[in-house]
């Protein structure tokens, strides 16, 4: 552990000592291909070779190929991800989700309004007996728990019957086509 009294160990790398508390972190002037200098704000002297390097300025390397490839890549892999949102597959898929969601929220938010509302608005109501000491208000309060678990069952059977497998096919066939636009074996 570095003492707070002492002098910051990333100064001897190039970095300000700007860190709080004399803990060494700061910024770094990094030099880029083609004599271009920028400050990085995350360079944290501690953790960059540990602050016990021999050499004041370490020598710059360029960027592997394979790290060149893999942003060309990453453009590839966007591309793909955007055609799959596009494509008639994810489209169905959406849509079917909807078509439940929706209803099942605005129908299941009314049942809910209409519960808090009858209990503030009409107590009397509320508070009629239906069996013993059971009143009306319990009954509906009950009815919300019962409700939500039917709504969830509801919920996850759908899925299963009407999602579930087109959803997974192009779950599929979109890692097909990452990994070809990324280069991989198809």
């Amino acid at each position: 552990m570095q003492s707070s009294n002492g002098p910051a160990r990333g100064s001897e790398h190039g970095s300000d000592s700007s860190g709080e508390h004399g803990q060494g972190v700061g910024r770094a002037t990094v030099q880029a291909p083609g004599d271009v200098r920028y400050e990085d704000p995350w360079y944290d002297a501690l953790a960059s070779g540990w602050g016990e390097s021999g050499t004041l300025n370490p020598p710059l390397t360029e960027v592997p190929a394979a790290r060149r490839r893999r942003a060309d890549g990453a453009d590839a892999t966007a591309q793909v991800y955007v055609e799959v949102q596009r494509s008639e597959a994810f489209q169905e898929v959406r849509s079917r989700y909807r078509r439940f969601v929706v209803p099942a929220v605005i129908g299941f938010f009314l049942w809910y309004v209409a519960y808090v509302v009858t209990a503030t608005t009409a107590p009397g109501f509320m508070a009629r007996p239906v069996w013993g000491a059971v009143n009306v208000a319990l009954v509906a309060g009950l009815g919300q728990f019962l409700s939500t678990f039917l709504l969830t069952w509801a919920y996850s059977r759908h899925a299963r019957l009407r999602r579930d497998r087109p959803a997974l096919e192009l779950r599929w066939d979109t890692q097909e086509l990452t990994r070809e636009a990324r280069g991989g074996a198809a």
